[in-house]
């Protein structure tokens, strides 16, 4: 099989051909038929992430189907079509493991950074911690949802009842969660990059009921803000428009430097809180979700052997919604 390999953090993947692995216990051998890209594949090729088990296949927006079962698995069946995600295994014994919260566990391990992932033709993944998808859509109209929707899915939720909410960074995972957000009945504010007229209009045509630069104030205070985007600096503006007992949800993996700010910004039992990972519960209710509601993503295709293209232009904000490589 081809995959992209990154060998050393801050230089281009490379297109290597590699033997298709082989399912070992409890696991399963699939076919990519898509692969998202996701910001964090950016952070790990940048050394942002560190420690990335090199070389490495980067790539935890999966989607494709089961060519090989492992011993012992029962829960999938040749051909079936199947989403690997960020979490791709944990200790199942610990205390956050045995109270739902998985997410946290330490020993937890993930796709494209301790254990190959997608940017290739074959990948394999515990059977465990895979989803069966559904016969929808296409897949790469389906992979951006194994991580841009599921980690929005759950700080998503983490803003509760909020009725306005803020959005930050307005990328793959904002353009799937506005959907979600809308069509449940609550307002949506996109903040973007300074001069994105383009992606302003895109989160309006999503329904955003206003959009602005980061730099801006909405034109009512928020309930809750979402920051997709990884830049410190919007922790302290996010606080500013969200008012009394509002949540600020930080949902990227890594983020740069949070800067000081005065106690008033917090004062009001405003709550400033992470996001780490997803549990397969996450996977399980969003699924439940999208087929619910009528979720559509926007992706743009890019061949498996233009990985380090896709990148970059995720990079520059050059996108609307998701890259995703089709091998």
């Amino acid at each position: 099989m081809y995959a992209m390999v990154l060998e050393a953090p801050k230089t281009p993947l490379r297109l290597t051909e590699r033997p298709i692995p082989s399912p070992g216990p409890g696991q399963i051998l699939v076919k990519v038929g898509a692969c998202g890209v996701c910001r964090t594949d950016l952070h790990i090729l940048d050394g942002e992430l560190e420690h990335p088990a090199l070389p490495l296949v980067l790539g935890h927006e999966i989607v494709g189907r089961v060519t090989e079962l492992g011993a012992g698995v029962t829960a999938f069946a040749p051909g079936q079509r199947v989403g690997i995600p960020w979490l791709a295994g944990t200790c199942m014994h610990c205390g956050p493991c045995g109270s739902g919260r998985e997410n946290l566990c330490d020993a937890a391990v993930f796709t494209g950074y301790d254990r190959d992932g997608g940017f290739a033709e074959y990948t394999v993944a515990d059977a465990r911690f895979a989803f069966p998808l559904p016969e929808r859509d296409t897949d790469a109209e389906d992979a951006p949802l194994l991580c841009a929707g599921l980690i929005g899915f759950r700080a998503y939720r983490m803003a509760g009842a909020a009725r306005r909410l803020g959005v930050y960074g307005f990328g793959a995972a904002a353009h799937i969660i506005t959907q979600v957000a809308v069509q449940e009945g609550r307002e949506v504010f996109a903040f973007t990059r300074a001069g994105d007229a383009e992606s302003q209009a895109f989160a309006r045509s999503l329904g955003a009921v206003w959009a602005g630069a980061s730099t801006q104030a909405p034109p009512e205070p928020l309930d809750a803000a979402l920051l997709f985007a990884p830049v410190g600096a919007l922790v302290p503006a996010a606080l500013g428009h969200v008012g009394k007992g509002g949540t600020v949800v930080c949902a990227g993996i890594h983020m740069s430097d949070i800067p000081s700010f005065p106690y008033a910004l917090l004062w009001g039992e405003r709550t400033v809180r992470s996001v780490a990972n997803l549990t397969r519960r996450d996977g399980a209710d969003f699924f439940a979700l999208a087929a619910r509601l009528s979720i559509r993503t926007m992706v743009t295709p890019f061949p498996l052997k233009e990985a380090n293209l896709a990148l970059e232009r995720l990079r520059t904000g050059a996108l609307q919604g998701a890259a995703v490589l089709v091998p």
